[in-house]
Parts: structure tokens; C-alpha cells; sequence
């Protein structure tokens, strides 16, 4: 495998099909997984690196190259952005190496005329490096003219983005939170609750020798997060269902519903069935259906609560948007984590910061306003509608619970009985939380807890 060659193709691929996604790189590994370690370890770092950096990386060449990169070929485009990141970021990669390559699949892929622009910028980005690299340095001065662009451009993150943090959470919230992005965050699992003491031990320390390093989470006693884990898949344990790869924001969202043996719970948008799986633990005797709206999501549901062995469990295909009168108050217990923007899970979907616009989340609101819509009536008269997104939006969020309760009969309460004693807050206390990214080693994440009025 020409590694550097993949990783260009693969970038190039992205920029054709404007889906910047973690998908393509993961399927990208998944093809090569014959290829030596070391190989698929220096794309995964070179891939995943360049995606999450890209504003950065394009401000870097704009300022060495008199064509901006926006009008730059594609091929040429992603050919920089590579090889600035692995000069700029990639200490085991000499810079002569980088440059080197550079022109090689210039030249190779057609583009020999453009070989000396490309050579000619890096080398100049080369010469600067210990500038670039210096954030007190006068290479970024005239950036700090522009407090959002500067992080912007920092953290790779959107201007509008930032913008819309600011204004609803604050700076004081906004900037350590980007700081926390930019030091990425590890996988998390949830031990099976139907593992004893003795067994949950024994799943740990089977990870551990499989050389993965395991470390209790603060905030939920089965979950424990995973560093230096390439995969899940062929972790001991995983075929067997004895663990779930889950965020912690996403168990505290069942817990706050407060479901217990014999409930009937349903899961409106359930893919891929991480809530699903814990839903149906603590139903015990109950029973919870679930779906969402395609075969493939579906089965990808099926596929976990299989493996997991929840067998009372029915999955559906449904379109959440459309009521459903057979299930009207037959629920205990409505999970409804609506379609959002996904801000709170751009540390883990890199490409949300470029795909997701400010325009979207008008749309995302009426979507979300539909489905509430349909699936308030399944919920029995004093029970449960827990309402969740893992975004960082007030109009996603606060104010759809405000519309909720002003538009139907539920009425927000505590939810610090099922929460650790270390989140409550005046906030919790009138039933939703706001965790931000990364502040309590999470996702970004909002849930709400409403009741039926009797």
C-alpha cells in the first residue's frame, strides 16, 4: 500500500462526495486491515489528523500560497493539506519526506505542472515552521484581531459555531471546551449489568491483557473508558455481549427516565441501540420497543440487542414523525432522542464541523417539533417522556422542552434522584441537564425529564 497515496484518493473521494465523513476513513483501515501495523497506524494519524485540522491547515497554505485554497484543484488541495499536517503535526515524519512525497503524487497523478507550486509552498511552510508552531508568534498577530476567527482557526472549528456558543453558554464556557475537543477523548463501555462483581472483574482485566488501558468513569459505575483501543470488535467479550461501547451522557439519559421492572418503554429513534440495551436491563419483565426509520438502522439495532441478549426487545422500522395510534398511552417510559445537529459529537464525527451549516438548525427544529407531535400521546397519562439530543443548542434544546410543556400536558421535574450527586444544579433541579463537551469526560449531551399531567 502506497500509504500517502491512500490517504490522498481517500481525501479526494471526500472532497467529490462532500462527505467528509469518519465513516470513509474507518472503511478506508477496514480495507487495508492486512496491511502492516505500522502502515494503517500512520494513515489512521494522517486521515483522521488532516480532517480534524483542516480550517487550520487551509489557513497555514493561505498564507504561503498566492492561490487560496478554495481555488485550488481538489487533488492539489487535499495534497497540501496532507502534507502541511504531517510537517507541521507528525514529528516522525522528516519534512523533506513530506515535501518529497508531495511532488512524487503530483507528478503521478497528472499534475506535473503544478508540482514546483506545491514543492515551492511547503518548502516555504518548512522554512516557517517553528513560527507556525509558536501560537505567541507574529505569524498569528494579526489572527487575534479576530477573537472568533482565532478560534476558529485554532481549534478547527467553524466561526458560526463558536459564535452560537458564545452567545448562548458564554466564553467562559466556549473556549475550554474547545480546548477539551482538540485533546480528543476515549472510548467508552458499559459492563452488561447482568455480569456479576466477580465477572465484570474478570471482563476488565481480559481487556487490560489484550493491552488496552482501562479506567473506571466518575460519573456511572459500569462505565470505563478504553485508551489505545483500535476497535471494539475484537476486544474478549465483545461477541459474547458482555459490554456495550456507549457514551456515559447516553446511560445517564436512561437513568433519568427511571425505568423499572415490568415498564413498558418505547425508544422512538433507537439506532444503534445503545439506550435500547439498558432500557430493556432495567425493564426486566417489561418489555421495550424501539425502531427508527430505515431497514439498515433497523438491523443495526437487531444486530445489538442480539448480541446483548435482550430478549425483550421488538425492533421496528418506523418514521418517528408519523403517529402510530396503536401505541397511543401505552408507554410507561418514552425515550425520544430526536435527529439534531450533533454539536455536542463533533470529537467523535469530525466532519459535523464542516457539514453541519447555521442554516440546518431551523430545519432540525421542525423536524424535532414533528416528531414530539406524534409520539407525546404514547406516553400514559403520568408518565415518563425523556427528551434528549446530544447538541449544544438552546433552540434544540431548552426551548423545545418550552415547547413541550406549553404545547401539551407534561410538566418538567427533578431529575437529581437519578443523577450523581456531583451534577446537580438549579438546572437539574427543574429537570434537564447541559453537559458540555468534555466537562465531565462526556459527549456534549441535553436531556429533560417530563411528565404526563394525570
Amino acid at each position: 500500500m502506497d500509504t500517502r497515496e491512500t490517504a490522498l484518493l481517500l481525501f479526494v473521494e471526500m472532497e467529490k462526495t462532500k462527505n467528509f465523513g469518519s465513516s470513509l476513513i474507518r472503511d478506508t483501515l477496514n480495507k487495508y486491515d492486512y496491511e502492516d501495523p505500522r502502515e494503517k497506524a500512520f494513515l489512521k494519524r494522517l486521515t483522521e489528523g488532516t480532517l480534524e485540522s483542516l480550517l487550520t491547515l487551509d489557513y497555514v497554505i493561505n498564507a504561503y500560497s498566492k492561490t487560496p485554497t478554495n481555488k485550488m484543484k481538489p487533488l492539489i488541495r487535499s495534497l497540501l493539506r496532507l502534507s502541511v499536517y504531517q510537517i507541521l503535526y507528525m514529528d516522525t515524519v522528516p519534512d523533506s519526506a513530506a515535501c518529497n512525497e508531495a511532488v512524487r503524487l503530483a507528478k503521478k497523478k497528472g499534475f506535473e505542472r503544478l508540482s514546483g507550486f506545491v514543492n515551492g509552498v511547503l518548502r516555504t511552510i518548512t522554512r516557517n515552521k517553528e513560527e507556525i508552531l509558536n501560537s505567541e508568534s507574529g505569524f498569528w498577530q494579526e489572527l487575534q484581531k479576530n477573537p472568533v476567527q482565532a478560534l476558529s482557526v485554532r481549534y478547527s472549528v467553524p466561526e458560526w459555531m463558536i459564535s452560537l456558543w458564545e452567545a448562548q453558554y458564554g466564553e467562559e464556557k466556549t473556549e475550554p471546551m474547545l480546548e477539551r475537543l482538540k485533546n480528543g477523548r476515549p472510548l467508552t463501555i458499559r459492563l452488561d449489568s447482568r455480569l456479576t462483581e466477580e465477572e465484570k472483574a474478570q471482563e476488565i482485566a481480559a481487556i487490560e491483557v489484550a493491552g488496552v488501558t482501562v479506567q473506571k468513569h466518575r460519573l456511572y459505575a459500569d462505565a470505563w473508558n478504553l485508551e489505545g483501543c483500535e476497535g471494539i470488535g475484537h476486544l474478549p467479550g465483545f461477541a459474547e455481549g458482555l459490554f456495550y461501547a456507549q457514551d456515559v451522557s447516553s446511560m445517564l439519559a436512561v437513568e433519568a427516565a427511571g425505568i423499572s421492572g415490568g415498564m413498558m418503554v418505547m425508544d422512538l429513534c433507537s439506532a444503534p441501540g445503545g439506550k435500547t440495551t439498558l432500557a430493556a436491563r432495567k425493564a426486566g419483565s417489561g418489555k421495550v420497543i424501539c425502531g427508527d426509520v430505515s431497514e439498515r438502522k433497523a438491523a443495526l439495532i437487531l444486530e445489538n440487542t442480539d448480541r446483548m441478549k435482550c430478549s425483550n426487545v421488538s425492533v421496528n422500522v418506523w418514521d418517528a414523525s408519523v403517529f402510530m395510534e396503536q401505541y397511543k398511552e401505552s408507554a410507561d417510559v418514552v425515550l425520544l432522542d430526536v435527529p439534531c445537529s450533533g454539536l455536542g459529537v463533533i470529537g467523535r464525527k469530525k466532519e459535523i464541523r464542516y457539514r453541519v451549516t447555521k442554516e440546518d438548525l431551523a430545519a432540525l427544529v421542525t423536524l424535532q417539533k414533528k416528531i414530539v407531535d406524534a409520539c407525546w400521546q404514547y406516553v400514559k397519562p403520568g408518565g415518563i417522556l425523556l427528551y434528549s439530543t446530544c447538541t449544544l443548542d438552546v433552540s434544540e434544546n431548552e426551548e423545545m422542552v418550552r415547547y413541550v410543556t406549553e404545547k401539551y400536558p407534561f410538566e418538567a421535574e427533578s431529575i437529581d434522584p437519578f443523577l450523581p450527586e456531583c451534577l446537580h444544579s438549579q438546572q437539574t433541579k427543574a429537570g434537564f441537564l447541559q453537559l458540555f463537551l468534555g466537562e465531565w469526560d462526556t459527549d456534549g449531551f441535553f436531556m429533560a425529564r417530563l411528565r404526563r399531567k394525570k
